[in-house]
């Protein structure tokens, strides 16, 4: 496999000044992508917070699934009793998310608590600000890198949200990280192979999800049988672009993270 890198300077600043505004802070929110609950988990983010109390977010629950979540949620909760599954764009659990927040936040014995909202690009954070505030303040975008700065917003739940940048770390020591988050969008298409992740996704799915696969594929069980590099070939000229791999590739990809290959998660 290609080696996946992308460490942007912006990222760099990101991190100092969470670290610099920590001490203001009562409650960190690590944002996870539900389809990658160990794999867009920043392992420097419990060096950074420390004993801060933390709430763990599974985002786009939607897109898991359903029971590799329960199954993370109770991993998970050996952690910190504050976590919860989270479907941001049906509204699903957000009045739930504020309850948690503020159990995370009792020892502060704050009347007003200040939340910092953090994760890797693309988790969604932006959208669960957004639920949180009410109102669109938050630049959202399905693409990694949005939200380019750091900002207070203020809620109607007396919570005062601290908005930063995803952060990513400077170096995937284990590759397959790097493809897992490239495949579900935390890393810009731009910086890396889409043919080489699509292979890998390919791969993946025809292990796990062989059925998704087999539907969305439109290929006979023959077909399916092939080595992957044809069996990608063949989707392509299925979706009538000939031989156009790459241009199929970012296609399938793009659908995979939007949900059209059922829900999938990549972190067993």
């Amino acid at each position: 496999m290609a080696t996946i890198q992308w460490y942007p300077g912006h990222m760099h600043k990101a991190q100092r000044q969470l670290q610099e505004n920590l001490p203001l802070i009562d409650v960190v929110v690590e944002v996870l992508d539900a389809r990658l609950p160990e794999a867009s988990r920043n392992p420097l983010l419990a060096e950074i917070i420390g004993r801060k109390p933390r709430v763990v977010l599974l985002n786009k629950a939607d897109l898991a699934d359903p029971v590799l979540t329960k199954q993370w949620i109770s991993r998970l909760q050996a952690e910190t009793p504050y976590v919860l599954a989270l479907d941001t764009q049906h509204h699903t659990n957000v009045s739930q998310l504020v309850k948690v927040i503020k159990q995370a936040g009792q020892a502060a014995g704050k009347q007003f608590l200040r939340v910092a909202i953090v994760g890797v690009p693309n988790c969604g954070k932006s959208t669960v600000i957004n639920k949180l505030i009410g109102k669109k303040r938050a630049v959202t975008g399905n693409r990694p890198g949005v939200t380019q700065g750091q900002n207070w917003l203020k809620t109607a739940h007396q919570l005062q949200i601290l908005d930063t940048p995803g952060i990513l770390w400077p170096k995937f020591s284990d590759q397959e990280v790097g493809y897992k988050l490239a495949a579900c969008g935390s890393i810009k298409d731009t910086v890396f192979a889409s043919d080489d992740v699509a292979l890998y996704a390919l791969e993946f799915l025809k292990k796990y999800y062989p059925k998704n696969l087999a539907a969305f594929s439109r290929l006979t069980s023959d077909q399916l049988a092939q080595p992957m590099p044809e069996v990608l070939l063949a989707m392509t000229q299925k979706y009538g672009m000939r031989d156009d791999y790459e241009r199929f590739s970012l296609f399938f990809l793009q659908q995979l993270r939007r949900g059209k290959l059922g829900r999938v998660t990549f972190d067993r």
